[in-house]
């Protein structure tokens, strides 16, 4: 029974290695699309008043865009513990994550929050997002200075499970445009809360279960 659940579990992982190896794939094409940096290219259509009455708009999204890509590679390494032969490996992708949120992708993420698609609803979301990501990595942070690896983990997690919703809400996008076709402004109202709710929902279950 205990080899079965262990076989159980691999699998998952392993689809869940796989499932996540796709979906950083689609995301560094997203990325590629702001290559070099424009102010005009894909979202940032939609987003000219916003690039044309405030210029650190732009530096603020593209610091967004750049760093958010290496925050879930580094996230993703991190929460695998383990250091693939290289001394130190783990530790030192939980230090560029962390460093990376806390100075740069939250921070940021924060600013557009703020400015973004979909009126009142979508940006409280949006700045909740970045608020609670930059707290629970901080909080990560603070118990890995502490030595308190377990509560550390499981605060990893929660970050993570934020950080993940640069594809989750994608992925509600277009399942929601696919089954409903509904209007533009709705699908981001919607998506800003269904991108993040749902993953840290998972994420505090699995702990709760003692799975992470």
């Amino acid at each position: 029974m205990l080899s079965v659940k262990r076989n159980t579990f691999n699998a998952l992982k392993i689809l869940l290695i796989l499932g996540f190896g796709y979906f950083f794939w689609l995301m560094l094409n997203i990325t590629l699309e702001y290559i070099p940096l424009r102010p005009d290219a894909s979202f940032l259509m939609i987003k000219q008043t916003e690039v044309t009455d405030r210029p650190e708009y732009l530096w603020f999204f593209y610091t967004h865009v750049y760093t958010s890509i290496f925050v879930l590679f580094s996230g993703f390494l991190a929460i695998l513990r383990k250091d693939f032969g290289i001394k130190n490996f783990h530790r030192n992708a939980g230090k560029i994550y962390i460093f990376l949120i806390l100075i740069l992708a939250a921070p940021s993420g924060i600013y557009m929050g703020i400015f973004a698609n979909g009126g009142l609803y979508s940006k409280i979301s949006f700045v909740l997002l970045g608020d609670l990501w930059w707290f629970s990595t901080f909080k990560a942070y603070l118990l890995a200075r502490k030595k308190i690896f377990a509560a550390h983990k499981q605060w990893m997690w929660r970050s993570f499970a934020f950080a993940l919703s640069a594809i989750t809400l994608r992925m509600w996008k277009v399942i929601l445009i696919y089954l409903f076709h509904p209007d533009p402004m709705e699908v981001y109202q919607i998506i800003a809360w269904l991108g993040w709710i749902p993953n840290i929902f998972l994420v505090e279950y699995l702990i709760s279960k003692k799975c992470l």
